[in-house]
């Protein structure tokens, strides 16, 4: 099992109040413990029949009166316990970033494990360090619970069902603390170097680096150990280590593409890359808007009310395909755009809250306001995605 947090640019952000509209693909919701959506993906049915199979023949050997059907049940049966200490390790990871005002969206579990989706980065090394750390914590004390309970429990398929647990949990637990990314050590090794460098970027590449020779190290783990001791890997052996190997190395490499953009996002700002606007009233013909945008100059109208307060942005392409001679006669209202509450966003946004804010309402632009309310201007997506390339 390998438990791991997904960062920002993993996952599209959701809104947590739509669960049927949030729910990644694949999956189905399981409940909701403390507020935060338990999700488990398709993937989980592989992994529950790859663990009844490995583990039925030790089960008829510790409990002779569960043969054949039943032996596989209780394999099912270690596998939902398994998950069960992985999604503690998910809790903890989310209760961790609720008690620092960070936004879960859910703690999805799978195949590989488990991942604790969150709505934004913990926006310190020392946040990081806490919210990564507990999981491995969590796991290690599962197991160590556990180890001492299977060692005064009679022998029989309860004792071996708790040391199989106990196991699994120390070396989930262990693992998960080697500095790698996407590892909890990972991120706790990058939030070290982030806590040295004043540069959270560098934390990334750092870890993110660690991570891949880590991926190397696995997948050649099995050759190693034949060439250096008196082991013998099997054919499952060299699977598994390619397996976990692939999944070090995927989460590593997404973790460098990350890195990429942070060190690109604070120059990510709304106010400077936003188009000049003028606002007009809702039945102001479409001309003389027009004309008074052209003498000041703006590139974009937004339809304001009595007050200032924007209404909705005029639409460049139903602008177009109005015909000259209509123009007089249609308002600038009969061709813009209702503003929805995500179309709406202040001119002070810059970097990772700037992306973040487009990402929850995708739209082509979005209309920029001061902090007090008054009409700043209209920026593009085009003119934001261009920005970020050229950075």
């Amino acid at each position: 099992m390998l438990p791991a947090q997904t960062r920002f640019g993993a996952v599209e952000p959701q809104r947590s109040d739509d669960s049927r509209r949030s729910r990644p693909p694949g999956t189905m919701r399981l409940g909701q413990i403390a507020g935060v959506d338990i999700l488990l993906r398709s993937s989980w049915v592989l992994i529950a029949i790859l663990i009844a199979v490995l583990i039925a023949p030790r089960v008829e050997q510790v409990a002779p009166g569960l043969a054949g059907p039943l032996a596989y049940v209780a394999g099912v049966v270690f596998a939902v316990l398994l998950y069960l200490s992985v999604l503690l390790h998910e809790l903890s990871h989310a209760l961790a970033a609720r008690a620092f005002d960070i936004p879960v969206q859910h703690i999805t579990l799978g195949f590989m494990g488990g991942g604790t989706h969150m709505d934004s980065d913990t926006n310190s090394p020392g946040r990081e360090f806490v919210v990564s750390g507990v999981g491995p914590l969590t796991s290690l004390v599962v197991g160590f619970i556990a180890l001492p309970i299977a060692l005064v429990t009679p022998d029989g398929l309860i004792t071996f069902l708790l040391e199989g647990l106990a196991f699994a949990n120390i070396i989930v637990g262990v693992f998960n603390l080697v500095p790698g990314l996407p590892l909890d050590g990972g991120r706790m090794l990058q939030a070290v170097v982030w806590w040295m460098t004043k540069k959270p970027y560098v934390g990334s590449v750092v870890a993110g680096w660690t991570g891949r020779v880590l991926a190397v190290l696995v997948v050649a783990g099995p050759l190693v150990a034949q060439n250096l001791t008196s082991f013998e890997p099997n054919l499952f052996d060299v699977v598994l280590a390619a397996v976990i190997g692939l999944f070090l190395w995927q989460g590593a490499s997404q973790s460098l593409v990350m890195a990429n953009v942070r060190r690109k996002l604070p120059a990510i700002k709304a106010r400077t890359l936003a188009r000049r606007a003028i606002g007009v009233p809702p039945d102001l013909p479409l001309a003389e808007g027009l004309r008074r945008a052209r003498a000041e100059q703006a590139g974009a109208m937004v339809v304001v009310a009595g007050d200032g307060r924007p209404l909705a942005v005029v639409n460049e392409a139903a602008v177009t395909a109005t015909p000259v001679e209509r123009r007089p006669w249609v308002s600038c209202s009969a061709v813009a755009r209702e503003l929805d509450t995500g179309l709406l966003l202040e001119a002070t946004l810059e970097g990772e809250a700037l992306m973040r804010a487009m990402q929850r309402t995708p739209a082509t632009e979005y209309v920029l306001v001061e902090p007090t309310g008054g009409l700043f201007g209209v920026l593009s997506a085009a003119d934001v995605d261009q920005a970020f390339a050229a950075s």
